[in-house]
């Protein structure tokens, strides 16, 4: 079975053998214990929310400063997720975070652009727009660096909204995503994890296409509906949500459930470098919890190769 990744941050997918290589080209030092490095770079057991969760990126996201670092990490994921077995990933990440050693925004676009270039996957790149405050500026920066290097395949192929959902709501970047509909560049949107239903039907309001995680659409069957009636993906992250508490009972995670109410989602590690898991582990993760069939991993990836921000010639063994 072919897998595809559609939800996966590349400062969330640094490893601790990915961050030393990145270390040795850039002459940082990093810890010289194994351990030590894994506690900077990892979710705690004690991670309480999504808050607690992005404040695992401090060590990553400074090793993504500069062209170099931030290509070669491409590079390295690439090859890693195609070791693992992977055929399709999609790399999401912020421009507008790698800029504290001189990098611009569109800097960092055209290195990760190269990174692309020398790692053996099919993959593409999501811009990331960030949730805060007084970043107005640099999100529509990132918006219109979308609409420069947008691609149908083999570069960036659509745009995001990531960070603190729960402190910045969904609802206060519509003028955004107006923008990007004028000019007609795909996106997801992050909703529905530290947020509730409301923050999902702001997405769908919006015209996003496939919604990040989405995972508490139930606290509103009207949200389900929705999502069911407009066909739009759900890129759902069981370890990711367990993590920051955004479900708490693995046991009961809704993968099922949305699937009998007919609504499409796909299975993806979120930032698996500081969870420590594989996609492979997500699967099995959920074979184990929910009893999770062959039959419905085959139309979990299906969904993936329908819901993918590329080209229909690049499209897997299914017509799109």
């Amino acid at each position: 079975m072919s897998y595809m990744d559609l939800h996966l941050h590349l400062d969330g997918a640094i490893t601790p053998e990915i961050a030393r290589r990145l270390a040795d080209v850039q002459g940082i030092k990093l810890p010289d214990s194994d351990e030590e490095l894994r506690k900077q770079l990892m979710v705690p057991d004690d991670c309480e929310s999504l808050n607690d969760f992005l404040m695992c990126f401090a060590l990553p996201l400074s090793l993504l400063q500069t062209r170099e670092g931030l290509s070669e990490a491409v590079r390295l994921l690439g090859d890693k997720l195609l070791a693992e077995g992977l055929e399709y990933a999609e790399f999401r990440y912020a421009p507008q975070l790698h800029t504290e050693k001189g990098m611009t925004q569109e800097d960092a676009v055209l290195a990760a652009l190269d990174g692309l270039k020398k790692t053996g996957l099919h993959a593409n790149l999501i811009l990331c727009c960030m949730r805060g405050e007084g970043n107005e500026a640099a999100n529509f920066e990132t918006l219109e660096l979308a609409r420069k290097f947008l691609t149908a395949d083999g570069g960036v192929v659509a745009i995001d909204l990531a960070g603190a959902e729960a402190l910045f709501p969904t609802k206060k970047y519509r003028e955004l995503f107006e923008r990007a509909s004028e000019y007609k560049i795909p996106f997801t949107i992050h909703a529905g994890e530290a947020d509730g239903p409301d923050s999902i039907r702001a997405a769908i309001e919006f015209g996003a296409v496939r919604i990040g995680h989405g995972v508490r659409a139930f606290e509103d069957m009207e949200v389900v509906e929705l999502l069911r009636d407009k066909g739009i993906t759900l890129e759902l992250c069981p370890t990711s949500n367990r993590m920051t508490r955004a479900f708490t009972d693995i046991s009961n995670y809704p993968i099922r459930r949305f699937m009998e109410a007919g609504v499409k989602v796909t299975l993806n590690t979120d930032d698996p470098g500081i969870e420590g898991i594989t996609l492979a582990d997500e699967y099995a993760l959920m074979r184990e919890a929910v009893g999770l069939t062959k039959e419905e991993e085959e139309l979990l990836q299906e969904n993936a190769r329908n819901a993918a921000f590329c080209s229909k010639n690049k499209a897997y063994n299914t017509k799109r």
